[in-house]
């Protein structure tokens, strides 16, 4: 071990300040200081009101503290001591000085640390064999850590506990952790001690290289810190990485300590919280600005988190139907939303994928046991979502909590203990598929370990995932391929369909219209959107512009829910909720005039009344400590707080004592004027000139002071002081409680609430897509549910449309798909000519008609379709362990099980993973199977030229059609090595007919291939092209020279034909 690091570790020690003396803006003294090797101690010069420590040589060690010019004598020592917080022992007899825990000071906020009088000795040797511990050593094998968050963890029993390598005794501190980690196997631990949190051994060596910060041995393990004020951005930073952190907190306060038993033992820790990526909820985690800063927009370094949402799975195997069962539960814990859903998926977990995809879940719950079809897709999510910058967590729990059995127990019990609502909650959760019952078993447990548990209790907030009721289905293959929710060049959101749809001014209108996207179903909102698109009503538009800077108003409600609010979140939420519902109300009857389509009428009218309740909870409060977070004032009117009145009655008759003593200290300083001073958070202060020290009680205990005065507590004041600290500390304890108590209260309206801000988020997204349709050539679609069809005039791609903008031209086509006619069509046309791009068009228009939009596009009449389902792009997946011919046939086999004649399906391409021949042969029977027996509508994109002669075989139901272009072909060449290819513009236009030919060199010059490699490809085209010519003619004469008769003749020219 380096000489430095050696002589740094001798001198690893707390140095305290005396309480009285201190001030909030003094900086502490350094840790780690180099000291002469010897015997040392330190001790304070106190007649300047200075802290510095000094070194006093070995030959002065012959007494404790001793009385010096401003110091201590013992008896005054002994007095402060019961006076001041307790000490926290640290247990370190082999340390230069002993550590003292630094407490909290009432509300004050003063940090108080005592001098021990006891001087340890250890020599340099001793103390270098120290070494890093890690908690693996003494983490029992197989231990699971303890559920729920309320684990107090007191001092051992015995301080002899060995550090194995160090052969050192553990700190009373590091004990604690101790125990705590053996609870707490799988968690990052934050331990508070004093003014920061602190982290130890593996988990400090962890949060340093995630945090960034300095790690560094400290006694027996390494250790880490970061200040309590920057709490919230140091567990986002961890949970963003993927760990779990739980947040241990003090649950003692000096004063209260002070005057207990206990008062010269550690302060009692506790597991306070835990938090993932989708369990950010909570004071710690959830800092609000001012509502000033709000209105204005800034959030300073604070960013708006995104959807947290927590899947459970499980898989039921049916071993006589051999039919495998997926249940999902799905939880956003931020929102209070749950979702259900059960079924029977495949072996490529197709159905799954879809729903995975749909949901975006930060957070994957499974069994220890899952199948291996099942672990290969989430790991091809996971590796998916960690390239996109936000990697999916996988929480594996024991397979035997998602039995039926142990499921089921868990969900009895939960709901059981409910009042009575929650028994009929039970009778309809009882109810639910064996599948969900095994994912709501586990999650119930997972989520009490949170302290989130509460919005299971309630029936309201069950919803199914998928029904017929739900809209269309956009299978996982659609979502991805249609660019749905991202766009494929960079997952980023940017040219996807939800890219060009949402301009919604709220966090709840965003995640409705990411659902309204996802899921369409038309509703009755093609005439709300028409009515804001041709209202010239002010009703409206001043409608729509009391949602521009709102929080996010659902995710506060539900924080207040589960009672981790902080009193700032709860003034916004419910001041802003006021303003809404007072505001809405004098627009009532302007709504009622004036508003024609009865959706956004009921919508803006009920409203008020569900808000109604904010305005009781926001009558009691005082704004100015609900903002600054002062619970001890929050309450403006206490007759409904008999406990909190009390106290502060307690608090004012000391303070009265207090007051009243001055006569006392008038006449015993013999001077009439006299009143106390308040320096540096220390109260009640009887500053004395120093030149007048003579008269001042021998009793009298000197807290500070200066070369002018010295300030004074009386024994009267030292006693009422400190049952004032006391009874401070404890009006903390009682507010608290009452606060939980009071979010208790609000969580009676939870639900009316919720529907209110669903109410204000559907018209976030009616407003939307009103100014969606305000850019470009939108109209608004005709859509039937009686009639089968896809007859678009004049469509475009939206996304393209829009990126494009104002200074490119994008080309129109039409699209004509009727169940009784043409339901399939066959696109060739040249590489790049716009064939994946126009399929692309005609389900997206499709989706945004079906949703609600208007669509770009000068007519559409639209069928109602059940889903669609698509198969674009080649490529391969490593994670699945599949080829891209694999992928192919794979996502086809999804298709052709799930589609019906009214779905509508797209293929680019398919068979080209394989062979011409075999490809071929899979293209054309699968094409044939969805125009014969399933009857849905079809886009076919290929370059294999004998599936057009499907249209021969089925005339009335299938079309060929190509992208059209020019053909610029070169001279003639005479010789054949200087053969070039033809050059090709593009006229994206669609038009009749096949194409004869792909022009795949000419893509190849537009990527800039080597002219010389472009010749010799273009000759070997020929030559391949003049071989099949010739076959051609060759099988042409010998069918025609092998004909007897003329009936054979005239078959042979109408097969040839």
């Amino acid at each position: 071990m380096p000489k430095s690091l050696k002589e740094s570790r001798v001198s690893q020690t707390s140095i305290s300040r005396y309480f009285g003396g201190a001030s909030s803006g003094t900086p502490k003294p350094k840790r780690n200081c180099i000291l002469p090797k010897g015997k040392v101690k330190f001790c304070y010069h106190d007649n300047t009101n200075s802290n510095k420590a000094i070194l006093i040589p070995d030959s002065e060690q012959k007494s404790p503290l001793s009385r010096g010019p401003g110091g201590l004598c013992p008896s005054t020592l002994e007095r402060l001591k019961g006076f001041t917080c307790p000490t926290e022992p640290s247990g370190e007899s082999c340390d230069i000085v002993t550590r003292v825990k630094e407490g909290s000071g009432g509300s004050h906020g003063v940090k108080s640390q005592c001098i021990n009088d006891q001087l340890a000795e250890k020599s340099e040797d001793e103390q270098s064999s120290k070494q890093t511990l890690n908690f693996s050593q003494f983490a029992k094998p197989g231990g699971q850590h303890a559920e729920g968050t309320a684990t107090e963890v007191s001092l051992p029993s015995t301080n002899s506990a060995l550090c194995r390598r160090s052969k050192s005794a553990y700190t009373p501190l590091e004990q604690q952790v101790i125990q705590l980690k053996q609870q707490h196997k799988d968690v990052l631990l934050a331990v508070e001690c004093g003014y920061k949190y602190r982290f130890f051994g593996d988990d400090a060596e962890i949060a340093a290289k995630e945090l960034n910060i300095f790690c560094h041995l400290d006694h027996n393990f390494m250790t880490c810190s970061i200040p309590t004020h920057r709490l919230f951005v140091h567990v986002r930073r961890l949970v963003s990485h993927g760990h779990k952190v739980g947040v241990v907190k003090q649950t003692e306060t000096s004063a209260i300590k002070a005057s207990g038993a206990n008062k010269n033992t550690l302060f009692a820790r506790q597991l306070s919280a835990l938090y993932t990526k989708s369990t950010l909820v909570g004071e710690d985690v959830n800092p609000v600005c001012s509502p000033d800063d709000m209105e204005g927009g800034s959030h300073n370094d604070v960013s708006v988190p995104p959807d947290s949402i927590l899947l459970c799975v499980s898989e039921n195997w049916d071993k006589l139907k051999k039919q495998l069962t997926v249940g999902l539960v799905v939880i956003q814990p931020s929102t209070g939303e749950v979702q259900l859903d059960s079924f029977p998926d495949s072996q490529s977990r197709s159905e799954l994928e879809s729903r995975i995809l749909m949901i975006n879940p930060v957070e994957i719950l499974v069994p220890s046991d899952l199948s291996a079809q099942t672990q290969k897709l989430l790991e091809s999510i996971i590796n998916a979502s960690a390239q996109a910058g936000d990697k999916v967590r996988v929480e594996r729990r024991d397979s035997a909590h998602f039995e039926f059995a142990s499921a089921m127990n868990t969900v009895t019990e939960f709901y059981c203990h409910t009042q009575i609502e929650g028994c009929r909650s039970l009778c309809s959760v009882a109810s639910l598929d064996s599948p969900v019952i095994c994912c709501l078993g586990p999650l119930i447990q997972y989520l009490q370990e949170f302290n989130l548990d509460r919005v299971l209790r309630s029936e309201s907030s069950f919803q199914r995932l998928t029904g017929e009721s739900q809209g269309m289905i956009l299978s996982a293959a659609t979502l991805r391929n249609l660019e749905i929710l991202n766009n494929q060049t960079d997952g980023g959101v940017r040219g996807s369909l939800l890219w060009v749809l949402d301009h919604t001014h709220t966090p709840f209108g965003r995640r409705l219209m990411r659902k309204w996207v996802t899921r369409p179903s038309i509703s009755e909102r093609q005439d709300a959107v028409q009515e804001i698109l041709e209202s010239d009503s002010l009703t409206l538009n001043s409608t729509r512009s009391l949602l521009v800077h709102l929080p996010d108003l659902e995710r506060g409600i539900c924080s207040i829910f589960n009672k981790k609010s902080s009193t700032q979140e709860f003034y916004i939420i419910i001041s802003r909720l006021c303003r809404l519902a007072l505001e809405l109300q004098a627009l009532l009857p302007a709504i009622r005039a004036q508003i024609r389509s009865g959706f956004i009428r009921g919508l803006l009218v009920d409203t008020p009344d569900l808000l109604a309740p904010a305005h009781g909870f926001l009558s009691v409060l005082n704004e100015k400590a609900a903002k600054c977070g002062n619970k001890t004032e929050l309450f403006s009117d206490l007759s409904g707080f008999p406990v909190l009145r009390e106290r502060r009655e307690q608090i004012q008759k000391v303070l009265q004592e207090i007051q009243d003593h001055r006569k006392h200290v008038r006449i015993v300083l013999k001077a009439p004027t006299l009143d106390y001073t308040t320096v540096s958070g220390q109260e009640f202060l009887i500053e004395v000139k120093n030149s007048q020290s003579s008269i001042v009680p021998r009793d009298w205990v000197k807290v500070s002071s200066t070369k002018v005065v010295g300030r004074y507590h009386s024994p009267f004041v030292v006693e009422r002081h400190k049952k004032l600290l006391q009874l401070r500390e404890q009006l903390l304890l009682d507010c608290q409680r009452e606060w939980t108590a009071f979010m208790d209260q609000f969580g009676e309206h939870y639900h009316t609430m919720k529907r209110a801000i669903s109410h204000l988020a559907t018209m976030d997204c009616l407003f939307s897509l009103a100014e969606v349709a305000k850019h470009g050539e939108y109209c608004r679609p005709e859509v039937s549910d009686s009639e089968r069809q896809i007859v678009i005039k004049d469509g475009r791609h939206p996304a393209i449309d829009l990126l494009m903008g104002e200074h490119s031209q994008y080309v129109p086509n039409h699209a004509q798909l009727q169940a009784d006619g043409q339901r399939t069509m066959i696109i060739t046309g040249p590489n790049m000519g716009g064939k994946s791009s126009y399929i692309r068009q005609v389900a997206l228009i499709c989706i945004m008609a079906q949703m609600g939009s208007y669509v770009p596009s000068s007519a559409a009449n639209l069928g109602i379709l059940d889903a669609i389902y698509t198969r674009m792009g080649a490529s391969d997946n490593i994670y699945k362990g599949r080829s891209t011919f694999m992928e192919e046939l794979t996502e086809a086999s999804e298709i052709i099980s799930h589609a019906t004649e009214r779905s509508l399906v797209i293929l680019d391409e398919l068979g080209r993973g394989t062979s011409t021949h075999d490809g071929i042969a899979i293209a054309y029977a699968t094409l044939e199977y969805f125009i014969r027996d399933v009857r849905c509508f079809t886009l076919f994109v290929t370059h294999y030229l004998p599936l057009c002669e499907l249209e021969w075989a089925y005339p009335q139901h299938v079309s060929n059609y190509h992208m059209s272009f020019l053909l610029n072909e070169p001279d003639v060449a005479t010789d054949t090595r200087d053969i070039r290819p033809e050059f090709i513009t593009f006229l994206y236009q669609l038009s009749e007919g096949a194409a004869a030919r792909s022009y795949g060199l000419n893509v190849a010059r537009l990527a800039d291939i080597p002219e010389s490699i472009l010749q010799t490809a273009a000759l070997k085209a020929r030559e391949l092209e003049d071989a099949v010519n010739s076959r051609r003619k060759e099988k042409f004469l010998s069918e025609l020279w092998s004909i007897s008769d003329k009936s054979s003749l005239i078959e042979w020219q109408r097969s040839s034909s």
